[in-house]
């Protein structure tokens, strides 16, 4: 049976509304916080919450091993957090890969070959120790900068823009 034409037009306007959303919306299941949670182990096996950090800005950046972009942008990431050592900043990733042995293969490379300063703490978000109150799917890569109080002042889909690193400077206490 086809479908009527006042069908036909309803499907297709609910369909272009569905597509016109942008990606981060359309694959959060749950709002982003206002004040984000996330405690657990780093994975050289430490223990590492967002309230710890309080006082500090943080850059928190959800990411994947099987992401293209997220691979490309680690080395920026990496050298930035060499450069902002000694201030009052932490950059945490948080890899959402299904397998922990994917992360640990990557990481394991990464120690191979990158100076220790330039190692960031790495959280594998699917460990039994994680807790956070993040959408449990994200765009990949997706980043938040939360401020020193722990509230949540920008969110990053995709590339971190060069101007993240100048609010960065801006929210430093």
């Amino acid at each position: 049976m086809q479908p009527t034409r006042r069908q036909f037009v309803v499907g297709v306007t609910i369909h272009a509304g569905l597509i016109s959303l942008p990606p981060a919306a359309r694959a959060q299941d749950k709002p982003v916080p206002t004040v984000p949670e996330l405690s657990g182990r780093v994975l050289s096996g430490r223990t590492l919450s967002l309230a710890s950090l309080r006082g500090k800005v943080v850059l928190l950046w959800f990411w994947s091993t099987g992401c293209a972009i997220c691979r490309d942008v680690l080395p920026e990431l990496r050298a930035n957090y060499a450069g902002w050592r000694g201030k009052a900043f932490e950059l945490i990733t948080v890899a959402t890969d299904v397998n922990v042995d994917d992360v640990r293969s990557y990481e394991r490379i990464v120690q191979a070959m990158v100076p220790l300063a330039e190692t960031i703490p790495s959280m594998w978000r699917r460990d039994s120790a994680t807790r956070d109150n993040f959408p449990v799917r994200l765009s990949m890569p997706t980043a938040f900068l939360i401020d020193a109080k722990g509230r949540i002042v920008e969110t990053y889909v995709g590339r971190i823009p060069a101007e993240a690193w100048d609010r960065i400077a801006e929210l430093l206490p």
